[in-house]
């Protein structure tokens, strides 16, 4: 973290089952668990879980010549994605309900659309069975129900899907892949959009309490004074919790520069703050004028290795109140399943290059439940005191950018890692990553500030979810 920008993430294997141990040992007790069972979603507002409709359409006489053919198995083929399906939901979480058979003609579609569109689930998949029935898939698409479309191979040729597959509130796979992973995907984005919108993150800043939600985003934000933090910090003690966390990351470090055990303690205290603002204000994540408390001295130690403890097990901790870097974080924490590292942008006009860098980044950059990168202990640059974490990336890894520039609009490019950078003899932030960017052609034209650096290609991914549920993509 640094005076200009927001970061997060740990490296220390930690279930949330352990968490609600900690808290529970903490005298904290519960109140931190997933988002689909979050105490700010209690309130009824939305169900426990995403509901989605499974709809089959097909002609109603034996196929007889015309895609996909008089040797397709429709039958077959429901029976087999059924389960399937089922296995996705049960793994994902949602409540999956198939219509009794395949719907055969225009009447029993419009009494599809009625039904949905008087329930409102969160989604509704359709697999087209014929090459005949474009007409009646293109008229469930626009129902106003997310809508994910499954066209194996033999279902359409261009002219059926150029438009459809470009629609919003429409997910498109044509694909060979009867597997059905890409309908996997269709109910991850689904879910994710489900989780996104049960969000609530703690933003400390300022004087004032208050809550807003980021539309179209849909991320609540409960708004608290900065004063809590520090306030909380001096009511945790040096416990046995406090101290397994600090001996985990000493145990972990592949290295320790400057910090000093005391240092590690007081970055453990920090984490327990983090998580008692969380119980106390039913939240999910935390953001913070943290720049501002340790320049006045209110905290003897930045936040950072809190904030990496917290994104490493999947909760959000976000430096200096970034709203738009929590929102890029949580996305791609619910929609990919790991979280990435958000930095401070710097062309190098030397090669052409484009660095990032920041004090807090998670180490479960290849996934929550993928072995963490090696990290070592550092003193957070800018000020020297506290633990801060120096995250190594795998050299060649290909890396996508991305940010939330507000909540109705995302940036997105690609790069791969070509190194890590000491500090020092590199001044800035402990992490610093150089990455070689496909665009722009010149990195200084590059767009943004606080960009997630994730590991892998996942530039469809996010296309994809914003095409569904209403976020502009552009290039980086």
């Amino acid at each position: 973290m640094c005076c200009h920008c927001t970061g997060s993430a740990t490296a220390v294997e930690l279930s949330r089952r352990e968490i609600l141990g900690a808290l529970a040992g903490a005298a904290l007790t519960a109140g931190l668990v997933r988002a689909a069972d979050a105490p700010a979603a209690a309130a009824g507002e939305m169900p426990r879980r995403p509901a989605v409709r499974v709809v089959y359409l097909r002609p109603q006489a034996k196929y007889w010549l015309g895609w996909p053919g008089t040797a397709w198995d429709p039958e077959g083929f429901v029976t087999k994605s059924r389960e399937q399906l089922e296995g996705f939901a049960k793994e994902l979480d949602i409540e999956l309900a198939f219509e009794p058979r395949p719907l055969y003609d225009d009447k029993e579609v419009d009494a599809f659309i009625a039904k949905v569109t008087e329930q409102k689930p969160q989604g509704i998949i359709v697999f087209p069975l014929h090459m005949n029935e474009w007409g009646r898939v293109d008229r469930i698409s626009k129902a106003g129900v997310p809508t994910v479309i499954f066209a194996g191979l033999g279902m359409c040729f261009t002219g059926h899907i150029a438009t459809i597959s470009r629609r919003p509130g429409v997910y498109l796979a044509s694909s060979p892949d009867y597997t059905l992973k890409p309908a996997r995907f269709g109910l991850k984005l689904i879910r994710a959009n489900f989780d996104v919108r049960r969000t609530k993150v703690a933003c400390v800043r300022g004087n004032a309490a208050s809550d807003q939600v980021l539309e179209p985003f849909g991320m609540r934000v409960r708004n608290i004074p900065r004063k809590t933090f520090p306030d909380i910090y001096k009511t945790i003690g040096e416990t046995d919790e406090v101290k397994q966390v600090a001996a985990e990351y000493e145990k972990t470090a592949k290295a320790i520069v400057e910090p000093k055990h005391e240092d590690i303690i007081n970055a453990a205290k920090c984490y327990f703050t983090a998580l008692k603002i969380l119980k106390d204000e039913g939240c999910d994540g935390i953001t913070m004028d943290c720049l501002g408390l340790v320049a006045s001295r209110e905290l003897p130690t930045p936040p950072c290795m809190a904030w990496c403890k917290l994104m490493d097990v999947g909760l959000l901790g976000i430096c200096e109140a970034d709203l738009n870097a929590v929102m890029s974080q949580l996305l791609c924490c619910k929609l990919l399943d790991k979280p990435g590292f958000i930095q401070d942008p710097v062309p190098e006009t030397v090669n052409n290059t484009f660095i990032g860098a920041h004090c807090v980044c998670p180490t479960r950059l290849n996934g929550f439940k993928e072995p963490p990168e090696p990290f070592i202990l550092r003193s957070h640059a800018e000020s020297n005191i506290g633990v801060s974490l120096q995250v190594l990336f795998k050299i060649g890894q290909e890396i996508t950018v991305m940010q939330m520039a507000g909540p109705g609009k995302m940036i997105l490019g690609k790069g791969k890692v070509l190194r890590n950078l000491d500090t020092p003899p590199n001044g800035g932030c402990r992490t610093s990553v150089e990455l070689a960017l496909e665009a722009p052609a010149d990195t200084r034209d590059t767009k943004g500030f606080h960009q997630l650096f994730i590991y892998g290609d996942h530039r469809r991914d996010f296309q994809a979810y914003g095409q569904m549920f209403g976020i502009a993509a552009e290039s980086i």
